[in-house]
């Protein structure tokens, strides 16, 4: 099995957090959210993973750091890892095709600002599996049709009368991505594009109209990292879930002085409390000190000091120095004081 992920994106609805540290890589609970989604993928699919193929953007941002970074997550699930550029952002379907020698086999694609938790087997009967979350307003989504056979027949793209309430949340399994490739690569060939880009639906769209069978797979939870709103629900909503699996998520190397931690919480090793309440719902990276503070419901990356401040449904960077107590401060692009 091999697990594709499309990540080139700027992330520009997530500044300005992603201006230095590519979205995927932003952590969430302690950890990048690339790691955790395809750590859970191979969760869920529950066979050994012989190569995980990232599909990155323009060297100048995605740099040595981010490969190594990423090296190291395919290595530690066993598998090799290939690394792919996209330069010219010309949507999904595009992105998927720069990593064409990967393009064979069994595989999972994977868009990287998503998370989920899910337990399902896939159906290997199937051509392909997409992945779906049931919602409560589909109008807002692309959705599946199914038939009577639960087969998928149809995507529809924020339906303006009831189709089904099944989203799509950019998760597919192909039982062999060849033949996505090959559609694709006539979408290219073409020139179909949609929205002004080429788009993995209009590949989707050919296998289906070729007969292949398309089935669900339904995961339990769905959780956007798109901007920092969400991301932080998001932040919250994992610590939850690890709290709730007994998963250790505060180091033992935490200086804390007078100090109380409400849990569920991540802290980091070399993180410094001094009369300040932590928690609950925050996560705090490694060497950061927060002092005289009160930090609930918040992401404060690493080796940034925090003093008297109440923060909550925050989102701090790496590196930083935010003081509560005083006027004279030096705010970049894009930031928001609320």
């Amino acid at each position: 099995m091999k697990i594709i992920v499309p990540m080139a994106g700027r992330g520009s609805r997530l500044r300005p957090h992603s201006l230095t540290v590519p979205k995927p890589l932003i952590p969430v609970a302690g950890k990048p959210i690339v790691h955790r989604l395809v750590a859970d993928i191979a969760g869920v699919l529950n066979q050994d993973i012989e190569e995980i193929a990232f599909i990155l953007g323009d060297p100048a941002f995605f740099g040595d750091d981010v490969v190594e970074s990423l090296k190291e997550l395919a290595e530690g699930l066993g598998a090799k890892a290939s690394i792919y550029r996209q330069l010219d952002p010309k949507g999904t379907g595009h992105a998927i095709m720069c990593a064409e020698p990967s393009l064979s086999g069994p595989a999972v694609i994977a868009y990287a600002d998503t998370l989920i938790r899910a337990d399902f087997d896939l159906d290997k009967e199937a051509d392909a599996v997409i992945w779906t979350k049931k919602v409560k307003n589909p109008e807002a989504y692309g959705v599946v049709n199914l038939n009577d056979n639960e087969e998928i027949v149809e995507l529809v793209e924020k339906p303006e009368t009831f189709v089904s309430d099944q989203a799509v949340i950019g998760i597919y399994y192909f039982k062999d991505v060849a033949v996505l490739k090959n559609e694709l690569q006539y979408v290219l060939d073409n020139n179909i594009i949609n929205g002004g880009e080429y788009q993995i639906n209009d590949g989707i769209k050919r296998m289906m109209a070729d007969g292949k069978i398309f089935k669900t797979g339904t995961v339990s939870e769905w959780m956007d990292c798109g901007n920092k709103e969400v991301t932080v629900e998001t932040n919250k909503r994992m610590l939850g879930f690890l709290h709730e699996a007994k998963e250790s998520l505060i180091s033992e190397k935490v200086i804390n002085e007078n100090s109380e931690i409400i849990s569920p919480c991540f802290i980091a090793e070399g993180v410094v409390l001094k009369n300040s309440v932590v928690g609950p719902h925050a996560s705090i990276g490694k060497g950061t000190v927060i002092e005289d503070s009160t930090v609930k419901n918040s992401i404060i990356q690493t080796n940034t000091t925090i003093k008297n401040a109440v923060l909550d449904n925050a989102m701090i960077g790496n590196h930083a120095h935010f003081d509560g107590k005083f006027t004279n401060v030096s705010i970049g692009d894009y930031s928001q004081l609320k």
